[in-house]
């Protein structure tokens, strides 16, 4: 098991690479955390691009310039732009011509709206490829409207790549408002499979019918200064799903949306989430764990300089019954809240029905840290909420600096502990008396459920 880092450092590997079209190579990254605070951030102001990378300008891709040899502007594979015209076909014809040289661009100009269907734009590829957009770009408008030879599952899946680059300083619309309503489950966004070497920055993403992105399987993604919006009661639209994902960074980006604007899923570990503003939404959610009686492992987590507002959720923990595995080495730090429920949650009893039954087994929860947590919380719910598993007591959690008083109303000061241990460094606002000191007798019987 690895050890729990304060300041955990996100590298990622970047092949260099230089080209005469103006696009920056991308050397070895190391995030540093003293930029600008997200909260200078707003939905009013256009979210910067990443450091990492410069785009290219869209008015470069001239006949007859030697400098856009590696530019492959999709108009000139027949896109139309109009936002009705099917351009799948001239983003495909791009793709293949940018995937088949070094520090190739896919480049979706601004000032246009392109739509495209159900496509896998997979590898492997040529190191330093880019797909920029600076348009908008959409699926078709609604379940109507999409092709009955499409998967309505997915949207656009990025397959088998590493070191590429999804940029630029346009829009993603996710046409999600006719999904919404279906019982069936729509289709995610954008979804990275089995990718390493991953660099996300500067977009607008929106109204996704259900994930507005996921990482599944991939390794090394740094994710910045993004903007991710969809409507509070939007379902299941989380801003960002990773599973089966190592060595992630989160930085600088704003997530407002139906559900989780970040979730942590089984097999992830080395993950930073720092500077991010979060709210309208169900908060930042390591879990679900263990569905179906499932193994989960989750390691080394870190969440900090992050708000949370108006949300039914703030930092949560969840697991089912039933479960296997570990959730461990998890600091959330420096974390401002403004009018959040269940300011700081475990839920190890979590159902989407009321037939679910408690079972012997469960994912082990050790090393959890709340440090600096402040702000205020609804008073429906206390704002502190510790609902560990009857027979595998959650271990080792800290509490410093935890300052929460209510948003409007009388102070809840009941937090609910259940089968929980740990210490507190410091008073806690409202008291947690009921977390138990030092460690569970059974202690080393639950050392089997580590991963």
């Amino acid at each position: 098991m690895e050890q729990t880092h304060w300041h955990l450092i996100i590298v990622i590997t970047i092949a260099l690479s230089q080209n005469s079209s103006n696009v920056e190579g991308r050397a070895h990254f190391h995030k540093e955390h003293k930029g600008p605070s997200v909260y200078a951030l707003s939905s009013q102001d256009p979210v910067s691009q990443s450091p990492a990378y410069s785009p290219v300008q869209s008015d470069t891709n001239e006949p007859g310039n030697s400098s856009s040899d590696c530019i492959f502007d999709v108009t000139s594979f027949g896109a139309i732009g109009d936002g009705s015209a099917d351009d799948t076909a001239a983003f495909r014809a791009a793709w293949k011509a940018a995937c088949d040289i070094e520090s190739g661009v896919l480049l979706a100009p601004s000032n246009y709206i392109f739509m495209i269907t159900s496509t896998i734009f997979s590898g492997p590829c040529k190191p330093g490829l880019v797909f920029q957009v600076d348009g908008v770009l959409m699926p078709p408008n609604g379940p109507d409207c999409w092709p009955k030879s499409d998967s309505n599952r997915e949207w656009l899946v990025f397959y088998r790549l590493d070191q590429m680059t999804f940029t630029g300083t346009g829009t993603i619309e996710g046409n999600g408002e006719q999904w919404w309503e279906l019982p069936c489950k729509p289709h995610r966004l954008i979804h990275f499979f089995m990718s390493s070497d991953l660099v996300v920055s500067g977009l607008r993403i929106q109204n996704s019918p259900q994930f507005h992105m996921k990482f599944d399987s991939c390794t090394g993604v740094l994710i910045e200064k993004l903007f991710i919006s969809s409507p509070k009661l939007s379902p299941n639209t989380d801003g960002i799903h990773i599973e089966g994902t190592k060595h992630v960074g989160i930085y600088n980006s704003v997530i407002g949306n139906g559900d989780d604007c970040i979730s942590i899923g089984p097999g992830c570990s080395n993950v930073d989430i720092d500077g991010v503003t979060c709210g309208p939404s169900h908060g930042i959610s390591i879990g679900s764990l263990g569905v179906h009686n499932s193994q989960a492992c989750v390691s080394n987590i870190t969440v900090r300089n992050t708000m949370v507002k108006d949300s039914d959720n703030g930092v949560r923990i969840k697991t089912w019954q039933g479960g296997t595995g570990s959730v461990s080495g998890i600091s959330f730090e420096n974390i401002e809240m403004n009018n959040v429920r269940n300011c700081i949650i475990i839920d190890q009893y979590y159902c989407l029905t009321k037939a679910c039954r408690n079972q012997t087994s469960a994912v082990y929860l050790t090393d959890v840290s709340y440090r600096n947590i402040k702000g205020t919380y609804d008073v429906h719910s206390p704002p502190i909420h510790f609902a560990c598993s009857d027979t595998v007591p959650c271990t080792n959690i800290t509490m410093s600096e935890v300052e929460l008083l209510p948003h409007e109303g009388e102070l809840v000061d009941d937090p609910f502990c259940w089968n929980s241990y740990g210490i507190q460094e410091t008073l806690t606002i409202p008291p947690i008396d009921c977390l138990q000191d030092g460690e569970p007798d059974s202690l080393a019987e639950v050392s089997t459920y580590g991963c």
